[in-house]
């Protein structure tokens, strides 16, 4: 690989870094938990989650999940941000039921899923609307 290639793909993934540490310290910080209490609840060390939020550190997908458990957070939402999932069909709406910290992984779950069926349900409703004119 040519080396300007290599060098705008370490770029790519440090900026990676970067935006999920800039996640992760905004929900902390919305979560009102200390970086201390945070790592706790985690089970990671204070100095490497610092390190993560400030994009020295790119974490696998278990810290990533164990993260999210201690911010009381879909880990699905840690993942999109940190470029291992494909955001999911839905938007802003689903971006929020995801994140929101005071709802319960089942409560997120079962709020995506009536949406999706809403959306199921407008989207045949519409072809069906289309195949009568």
């Amino acid at each position: 690989m040519p080396r300007d290639v290599d060098k705008s793909i370490d770029k790519a993934v440090a900026d990676l870094g970067r935006d999920i540490g800039e996640y992760i310290r905004q929900q902390r910080n919305t979560a009102k938990i200390s970086l201390r209490q945070l790592a706790k609840l985690a089970g990671v060390s204070n100095p490497y989650l610092s390190q993560i939020e400030r994009g020295l550190r790119k974490p696998s997908a278990e810290i990533l999940q164990q993260i999210a458990k201690g911010l009381r957070i879909s880990a699905e939402a840690l993942y999109v941000e940190a470029g291992i999932l494909e955001q999911r069909a839905g938007g802003a709406l689903a971006d929020a039921i995801v994140t929101a910290p005071d709802l319960t992984e089942r409560q997120k779950q079962v709020l995506l899923d009536v949406y999706e069926s809403f959306r199921r349900e407008n989207a045949a409703k519409n072809t069906d609307q289309h195949t009568e004119e």
